[in-house]
């Protein structure tokens, strides 16, 4: 059943928060589509715009409920006329059962992000696009949450991906599983993926064009990088994000405790800041560029333990006891002369479980034995970078042996 809407009531430029239908069931305009301007929505009203009764009652209890919280707290009137009504980022969004290989649902994400940010502002229904990537992910990481670790580590290391969706997703799962091993609530952590899946909305393309160039940034390539925190958060706004610990971290993520980072030099970072700051250093580093290797994953996970002091901080030892020191997906060389890919974290820091695709001699092992450098014959000798390990796998074929 159809209900007409109050298009008046729709704010201008920001998206709509529900599917918008003519008197004869035909669609207009899609849930997170933007009305334009005031010819748009004049045009919209000729239409008798409606929406379905269900999620009319849905967004219309949303707004009353956050009328009457302003109200118990005793805001302004100023701030409650301000209350705007939310634009359904919370909503349950049906994700059909994907029984495909985690290698190949990561890789359509990776697509999916991809068109999200380089869009930006442009991006049209961005609520759905993004509640849809959101919940794809969420339904991976379920379980086997290594295996998605692996796959974005690998993809980290393909250049023929676009980096900053790549770095996006890394960031957003380590964001996630950290904040788990601290015990933060479920709003934080969500708060918190959703700010590292779109940190860099305001520099996507030159995020990725960076990856790719050899020489040092321009003085434009770098204003953009400074302003890329800010523009971020104004981008968000403009589509519809109202979440405010989201436009904080996105707005704060290169800041740094002590006034050091930027844009503003914040003195006072937040723990949900820092650790975004953290995850988003800890990714970059072991990401290989075509101006220089990355960095091995114990090092990148030395340097965000430690403080500038060189003392270690306790939001970095969450961050390595999360993690580990060799993360699924990079390489290392093993005591037995073997070079490995790392498969799952283990139950300390420096023992994961790992396939050893490389013999000893050096040819490539057909079917890769799986490892414990728990036990000394096996122990991690160092770590290996990405470039100099030739042999190509296929994770869905290793992964499906654990």
């Amino acid at each position: 059943m159809f209900v007409p809407l109050p298009i008046d009531e729709i704010t201008l430029g920001e998206p709509l928060p529900v599917d918008l239908w003519d008197s004869d069931g035909n669609l207009l305009m899609r849930r997170g589509s933007v009305i334009r301007d005031a010819r748009h929505r004049e045009w919209l009203a000729r239409h008798d715009p409606q929406v379905k009764e269900d999620e009319f009652k849905l967004w219309t209890y949303r707004y009353t409920a956050a009328i009457d919280r302003a109200l118990r707290n005793n805001h302004s009137l100023e701030k409650i006329a301000s209350v705007a009504r939310p634009m359904g980022f919370d909503d349950a969004v049906e994700v059909e059962p994907d029984e495909r290989p985690p290698e190949q649902i990561w890789t359509d994400l990776h697509a999916s992000l991809t068109l999200l940010l380089h869009q930006g502002e442009q991006v049209q229904d961005f609520t759905d696009r993004f509640v849809r990537i959101e919940q794809r992910m969420r339904v991976l990481l379920r379980s086997r949450v290594d295996d998605g670790l692996f796959v974005l580590a690998q993809m980290l290391f393909d250049r023929t991906l676009g980096y900053s969706a790549s770095h996006a997703l890394m960031c957003a799962v380590i964001v996630r599983l950290v904040a788990q091993t601290l015990g933060w609530d479920a709003a934080r952590q969500r708060s918190l993926q959703r700010a590292a899946l779109t940190m860099n909305l305001g520099m996507a393309r030159l995020h990725d064009d960076l990856a790719r160039q050899d020489a040092p940034l321009s003085a434009e390539q770098r204003r953009a990088v400074f302003e890329h925190p800010v523009r971020g958060e104004a981008l968000l706004r403009r589509l519809g994000v109202q979440d405010a610990l989201w436009l904080e971290l996105v707005r704060d993520h290169h800041e740094q405790l002590g006034g050091t980072g930027y844009p503003h030099g914040r003195v006072d970072v937040p723990p949900p800041a820092q650790l975004l700051r953290m995850t988003d250093v800890y990714v970059a580093r072991i990401s290989p560029r075509l101006a220089r290797t990355g960095l091995p994953a114990p090092r990148a996970a030395r340097d965000v333990y430690l403080d500038a002091s060189g003392m270690p901080t306790p939001l970095g030892a969450s961050f390595v006891k999360t993690l580990g020191l060799y993360l699924p997906g990079t390489y290392v060389e093993l005591a037995s002369g073997e070079t490995a890919v790392v498969a799952r974290r283990g139950a300390r820091a420096n023992t994961p479980l790992v396939f050893a695709i490389v013999g000893r001699e050096g040819l490539p092992r057909g079917e890769p034995p799986l490892r414990d450098t728990a036990d000394r014959t096996y122990e991690v000798r160092r770590a290996v970078p990405a470039e100099e390990v030739k042999v190509r796998l296929q994770p869905s074929r290793l992964l499906a042996r654990l």
